[in-house]
């Protein structure tokens, strides 16, 4: 398995990026503690909320005040905000801060996520 990911291309790896965010943010939303009535959202609804809200458009099925209880609205708060930055630019905050050094792979990956032509001045 560890392979295969190795061996993915930039754009395949940060779509492979974003169908892990909104898969990760489907199944949150799907929790009953997701909702205000504690009943589970139906996975068409999660996973539409979960796309939405990570790649920043908006569209919402529920009102995300009345229908989604505070963990629900952390759920989305947090994919807008990784869907905003960017998931490879949230990796290279947590890789700072860990005093991780970025290797020349991450800075490809950096580079397509922010659709950025060259390598140079990412990081």
């Amino acid at each position: 398995m560890g392979h295969k990911i190795r061996s993915l291309t930039y754009p395949q790896l940060v779509v492979l990026g974003y169908l892990v965010i909104i898969t990760m943010g489907t199944v949150l939303l799907s929790f009953p503690m997701a909702t205000r009535s504690n009943v589970s959202v139906g996975f068409v609804d999660a996973l539409f909320t979960a796309t939405s809200a990570t790649c920043v458009t908006g569209l919402v099925v529920y009102d995300t005040f009345t229908h989604w209880s505070l963990f629900g609205q952390i759920v989305i708060m947090t994919l807008i905000q990784i869907g905003g930055l960017g998931f490879m630019a949230v990796i290279t905050m947590f890789s700072f801060f860990l005093r991780r050094r970025i290797g020349l792979k991450e800075r490809g990956l950096l580079r397509e996520s922010v659709n950025s032509m060259y390598l140079g001045g990412v990081v």
